[in-house]
């Protein structure tokens, strides 16, 4: 099965996200190993972007909860157990 946003195929979950937010997810969470100079014009785009989408942070808003709704097992916490430490047994006679 194939999946199409506005008529653009979305085949991996950054796909999708890319096609959501109308721009690519690295502009907003950077790549590994970027320079100090890289960040700050990455940092200009978004802010640019931004500026001329002001509704932008709604709609991501509005898409994390979406997700969650659709996803509720995302947060499912299960507490672990922890293990009960025994003590060895001692054998003999105290001093």
């Amino acid at each position: 099965m194939r999946s199409y946003i506005n008529g653009h195929p979305a085949v991996t979950t950054n796909d999708f996200l890319e096609l959501a937010l109308g721009t690519p997810v690295e502009l907003w969470l950077g790549v590994d190993g970027e320079s100090e100079m890289e960040r700050a014009a990455r940092e200009d785009a978004a802010r640019d972007i931004l500026t001329d989408a002001p509704d932008l942070p709604d709609g991501l808003i509005r898409i994390a909860a979406q997700v969650i709704e659709d996803n509720p097992d995302l947060f499912d916490v299960v507490p672990l157990v922890r293990p009960v430490r025994r003590r060895p047994a001692r054998k003999g006679v105290a001093a």
